[in-house]
């Protein structure tokens, strides 16, 4: 016996769809799409519709390469749309007349039914295996489900792909099987082509959450602490350097974007990705840059070093790095730090310990010594049974010198607790704070006063619900041009 777990309501181009997880008797979740059915007649108008679409709409190859003026081409269709189904249905409702127009746009210049899966906020991923298979979705509260929800051939998965790749002027074949990008909604996408993937042609879709996490929603669900985010926001904006460190899916670029509002207006910002990730608020001065892979003849490549190296002649004021990978990126990424630019990274690795292990051993390969230019660390965990992520590790990398070699140890200064739930304070600073009375001239006393200050921030933003990553980016931005206005505002 089938029983329903949940159910809601999903909206893509003003077509509504209902959603169901079911659960069957042997225990297995399932996610099922209810669409409107079209019937025969319905189905053979639309096709009738898409070609007068085709031969009405003039679409240039800028139009389509360029992912700026998607929305302007799909209201274009859409406008044109609704202008053929009024002159040959002047009677349709409109509710009909609005699905009909979304069935047309989805086909026509997106990805079809995926674009319903797209436009679920439940749904964290998004994986077309094969033709033969149905899609499988990862579902916020329910982790992996299949769906009902099935591509028709294997050539519509190709053709998915190579609507991808235009979008971020790359090329799909089979010489060229892969294929890392990001789709105009911001989602991350992959694709991987037969025979290359033995099954047939694979997309998988990694959605970035609409409305993104802000500071306040990591203090309120437990992730980190608002003592933590104290230090971590007093370090940004006295440009210190900060690494964030962490496993597969531990939430590290999710803290990269969430600490990132903690950065003074008007300062010049350039992130360096392989595909894009790094989701910043319109309020910062923010320019991205991504790496290109070279072109079937070995030409046009654009390495990170190729963007770091440029990035320095852009005046910076801070420089985000995606991942640490190689050594390359390494070298130049921390010879910004040493020449006086703020850097913000992540790199793959599950401890501060490990981290140092990570940068200083092959590939990456960093001189023991060149580690002393990182002032703050941070590392993010998963734990997988609870299905949580948490702040495990607040620390700094102390270097000492033993038979004349530079040795790099970590100095962990808080640590989370599995047992409590809790980030608790493990060791006193031998850094940070001296580094900041370097840089500022403030007294400890003063950076205490800093401190308990941005606290109060904080935890009133968590207790009024100011979670909105525009009314976070307000608060802070108070802060730095009125600090004793929004000071009075909280008391």
């Amino acid at each position: 016996m089938e029983r329903t777990r949940e159910q809601y309501k999903v909206n893509a181009d003003e077509v509504e769809v209902d959603v169901k997880i079911t659960q069957t008797e042997g225990g297995r979740l399932a996610y099922e799409l209810t669409m409107p059915d079209c019937s025969p007649a319905t189905e053979a108008f639309l096709e009738e519709i898409k070609h007068q679409l085709i031969m009405a709409v003039q679409v240039t190859s800028a139009e389509i390469l360029d992912p700026k003026i998607i929305q302007a081409l799909k209201d274009k269709f859409k406008h044109k749309a609704e202008t053929l189904i009024s002159e040959q249905m002047p009677q349709i409702k409109t509710k009909v007349r609005n699905f009909l127009i979304g069935r047309l746009l989805h086909e026509m210049v997106g990805l079809g039914n995926i674009e319903y899966l797209l436009n679920d906020v439940n749904l964290e991923e998004v994986v077309i295996n094969s033709a033969e298979e149905p899609i499988s979705v990862f579902h916020k509260r329910y982790g992996w489900l299949i769906t009902n929800v099935t591509v028709p051939s294997e050539e519509t998965i190709q053709n998915y792909s190579n609507i991808i790749a235009r979008r971020v002027g790359r090329q799909i074949t089979t010489l060229n099987p892969l294929l890392d990008a990001h789709l105009v909604t911001g989602d991350r996408a992959n694709t991987v082509l037969y025979p290359i993937s033995t099954k047939g042609h694979t997309i998988t879709i990694r959605k970035f959450a609409r409305d993104p996490w802000t500071v306040v929603d990591f203090i309120a669900n437990n992730t980190c602490s608002a003592e933590i985010f104290s230090l971590i926001w007093l370090a940004m904006q006295y440009e210190m350097n900060v690494l964030v460190s962490g496993g597969t899916a531990s939430g590290k670029t999710s803290l990269l974007n969430v600490i990132m509002p903690f950065i003074p207006p008007n300062q010049r910002i350039l992130s360096i990705e392989d595909t894009r990730e790094i989701q910043l608020p319109k309020f910062l001065y923010w320019c991205p840059l991504t790496t290109r892979q070279p072109n079937p003849e070995g030409k046009g490549e654009i390495t990170m070093l190729d963007l770091l190296v440029n990035a320095l002649r852009m005046r910076p004021d801070r420089i985000i790095l995606g991942e640490i990978r190689h050594g390359r990126d390494a070298e130049v990424l921390f010879e910004a730090m040493h020449t006086g630019h703020s850097v913000y990274a992540t790199v793959h690795a599950d401890s501060i310990n490990a981290t140092i292990e990570r940068l200083t051993n092959p590939p990456i390969n960093v001189p023991p010594n060149q580690l002393s230019a990182v002032n703050l660390t941070v590392t993010m965990f998963r734990d997988r049974r609870r299905g949580i992520r948490r702040v495990y590790q607040l620390g700094e990398f102390i270097t000492t010198q033993e038979n004349e070699k530079a040795i790099v140890k970590p100095n962990i200064l808080y640590r989370w607790k599995p047992e409590t739930d809790k980030i608790v304070p493990h060791s006193e600073s031998l850094r940070i704070f001296e580094d900041l009375n370097m840089h500022t001239g403030l007294s400890q006393k003063e950076i205490a006063q800093e401190l308990v200050t941005k606290q109060k921030i904080l935890k009133w933003m968590v207790k009024n619900n100011l979670r909105q990553l525009d009314q976070v980016g307000n608060v802070i931005s108070d802060y730095y041009l009125d600090q004793e206005s929004l000071l009075k505002k909280i008391k």
